[in-house]
């Protein structure tokens, strides 16, 4: 089990869904809920684990948390060089 919130991710790069709700001081089944709900960034699946990008979290939460739709839309503008719509 995690016993400090201050290392999560600083070792590895990716989190499960119980790191991740620590990471964010919430319960896992609101984690799940948020995720449903599109307002956290999408995981990536390796067979039947579901896992979070540590390096995506951290920028997610420096960013402001933004639902889902505008997180990714702001990250396709970072990777292409497209400015940001007004």
């Amino acid at each position: 089990m995690i016993e400090s919130t201050h290392h999560i991710g600083t070792d590895r790069l990716a989190l499960s869904a119980a790191d991740v709700a620590t990471l964010l001081n919430i319960s896992t089944r609101h984690l799940w809920s948020l995720n449903s709900s599109g307002r956290l960034p999408r995981p990536i699946r390796f067979g039947r684990a579901t896992r979070w990008r540590a390096e995506e979290i951290r920028e997610w939460l420096a960013a402001g948390a933004p639902p889902r739709d505008r997180w990714e839309a702001g990250e396709r503008r970072v990777r292409t060089g497209e400015p940001a719509k007004a």
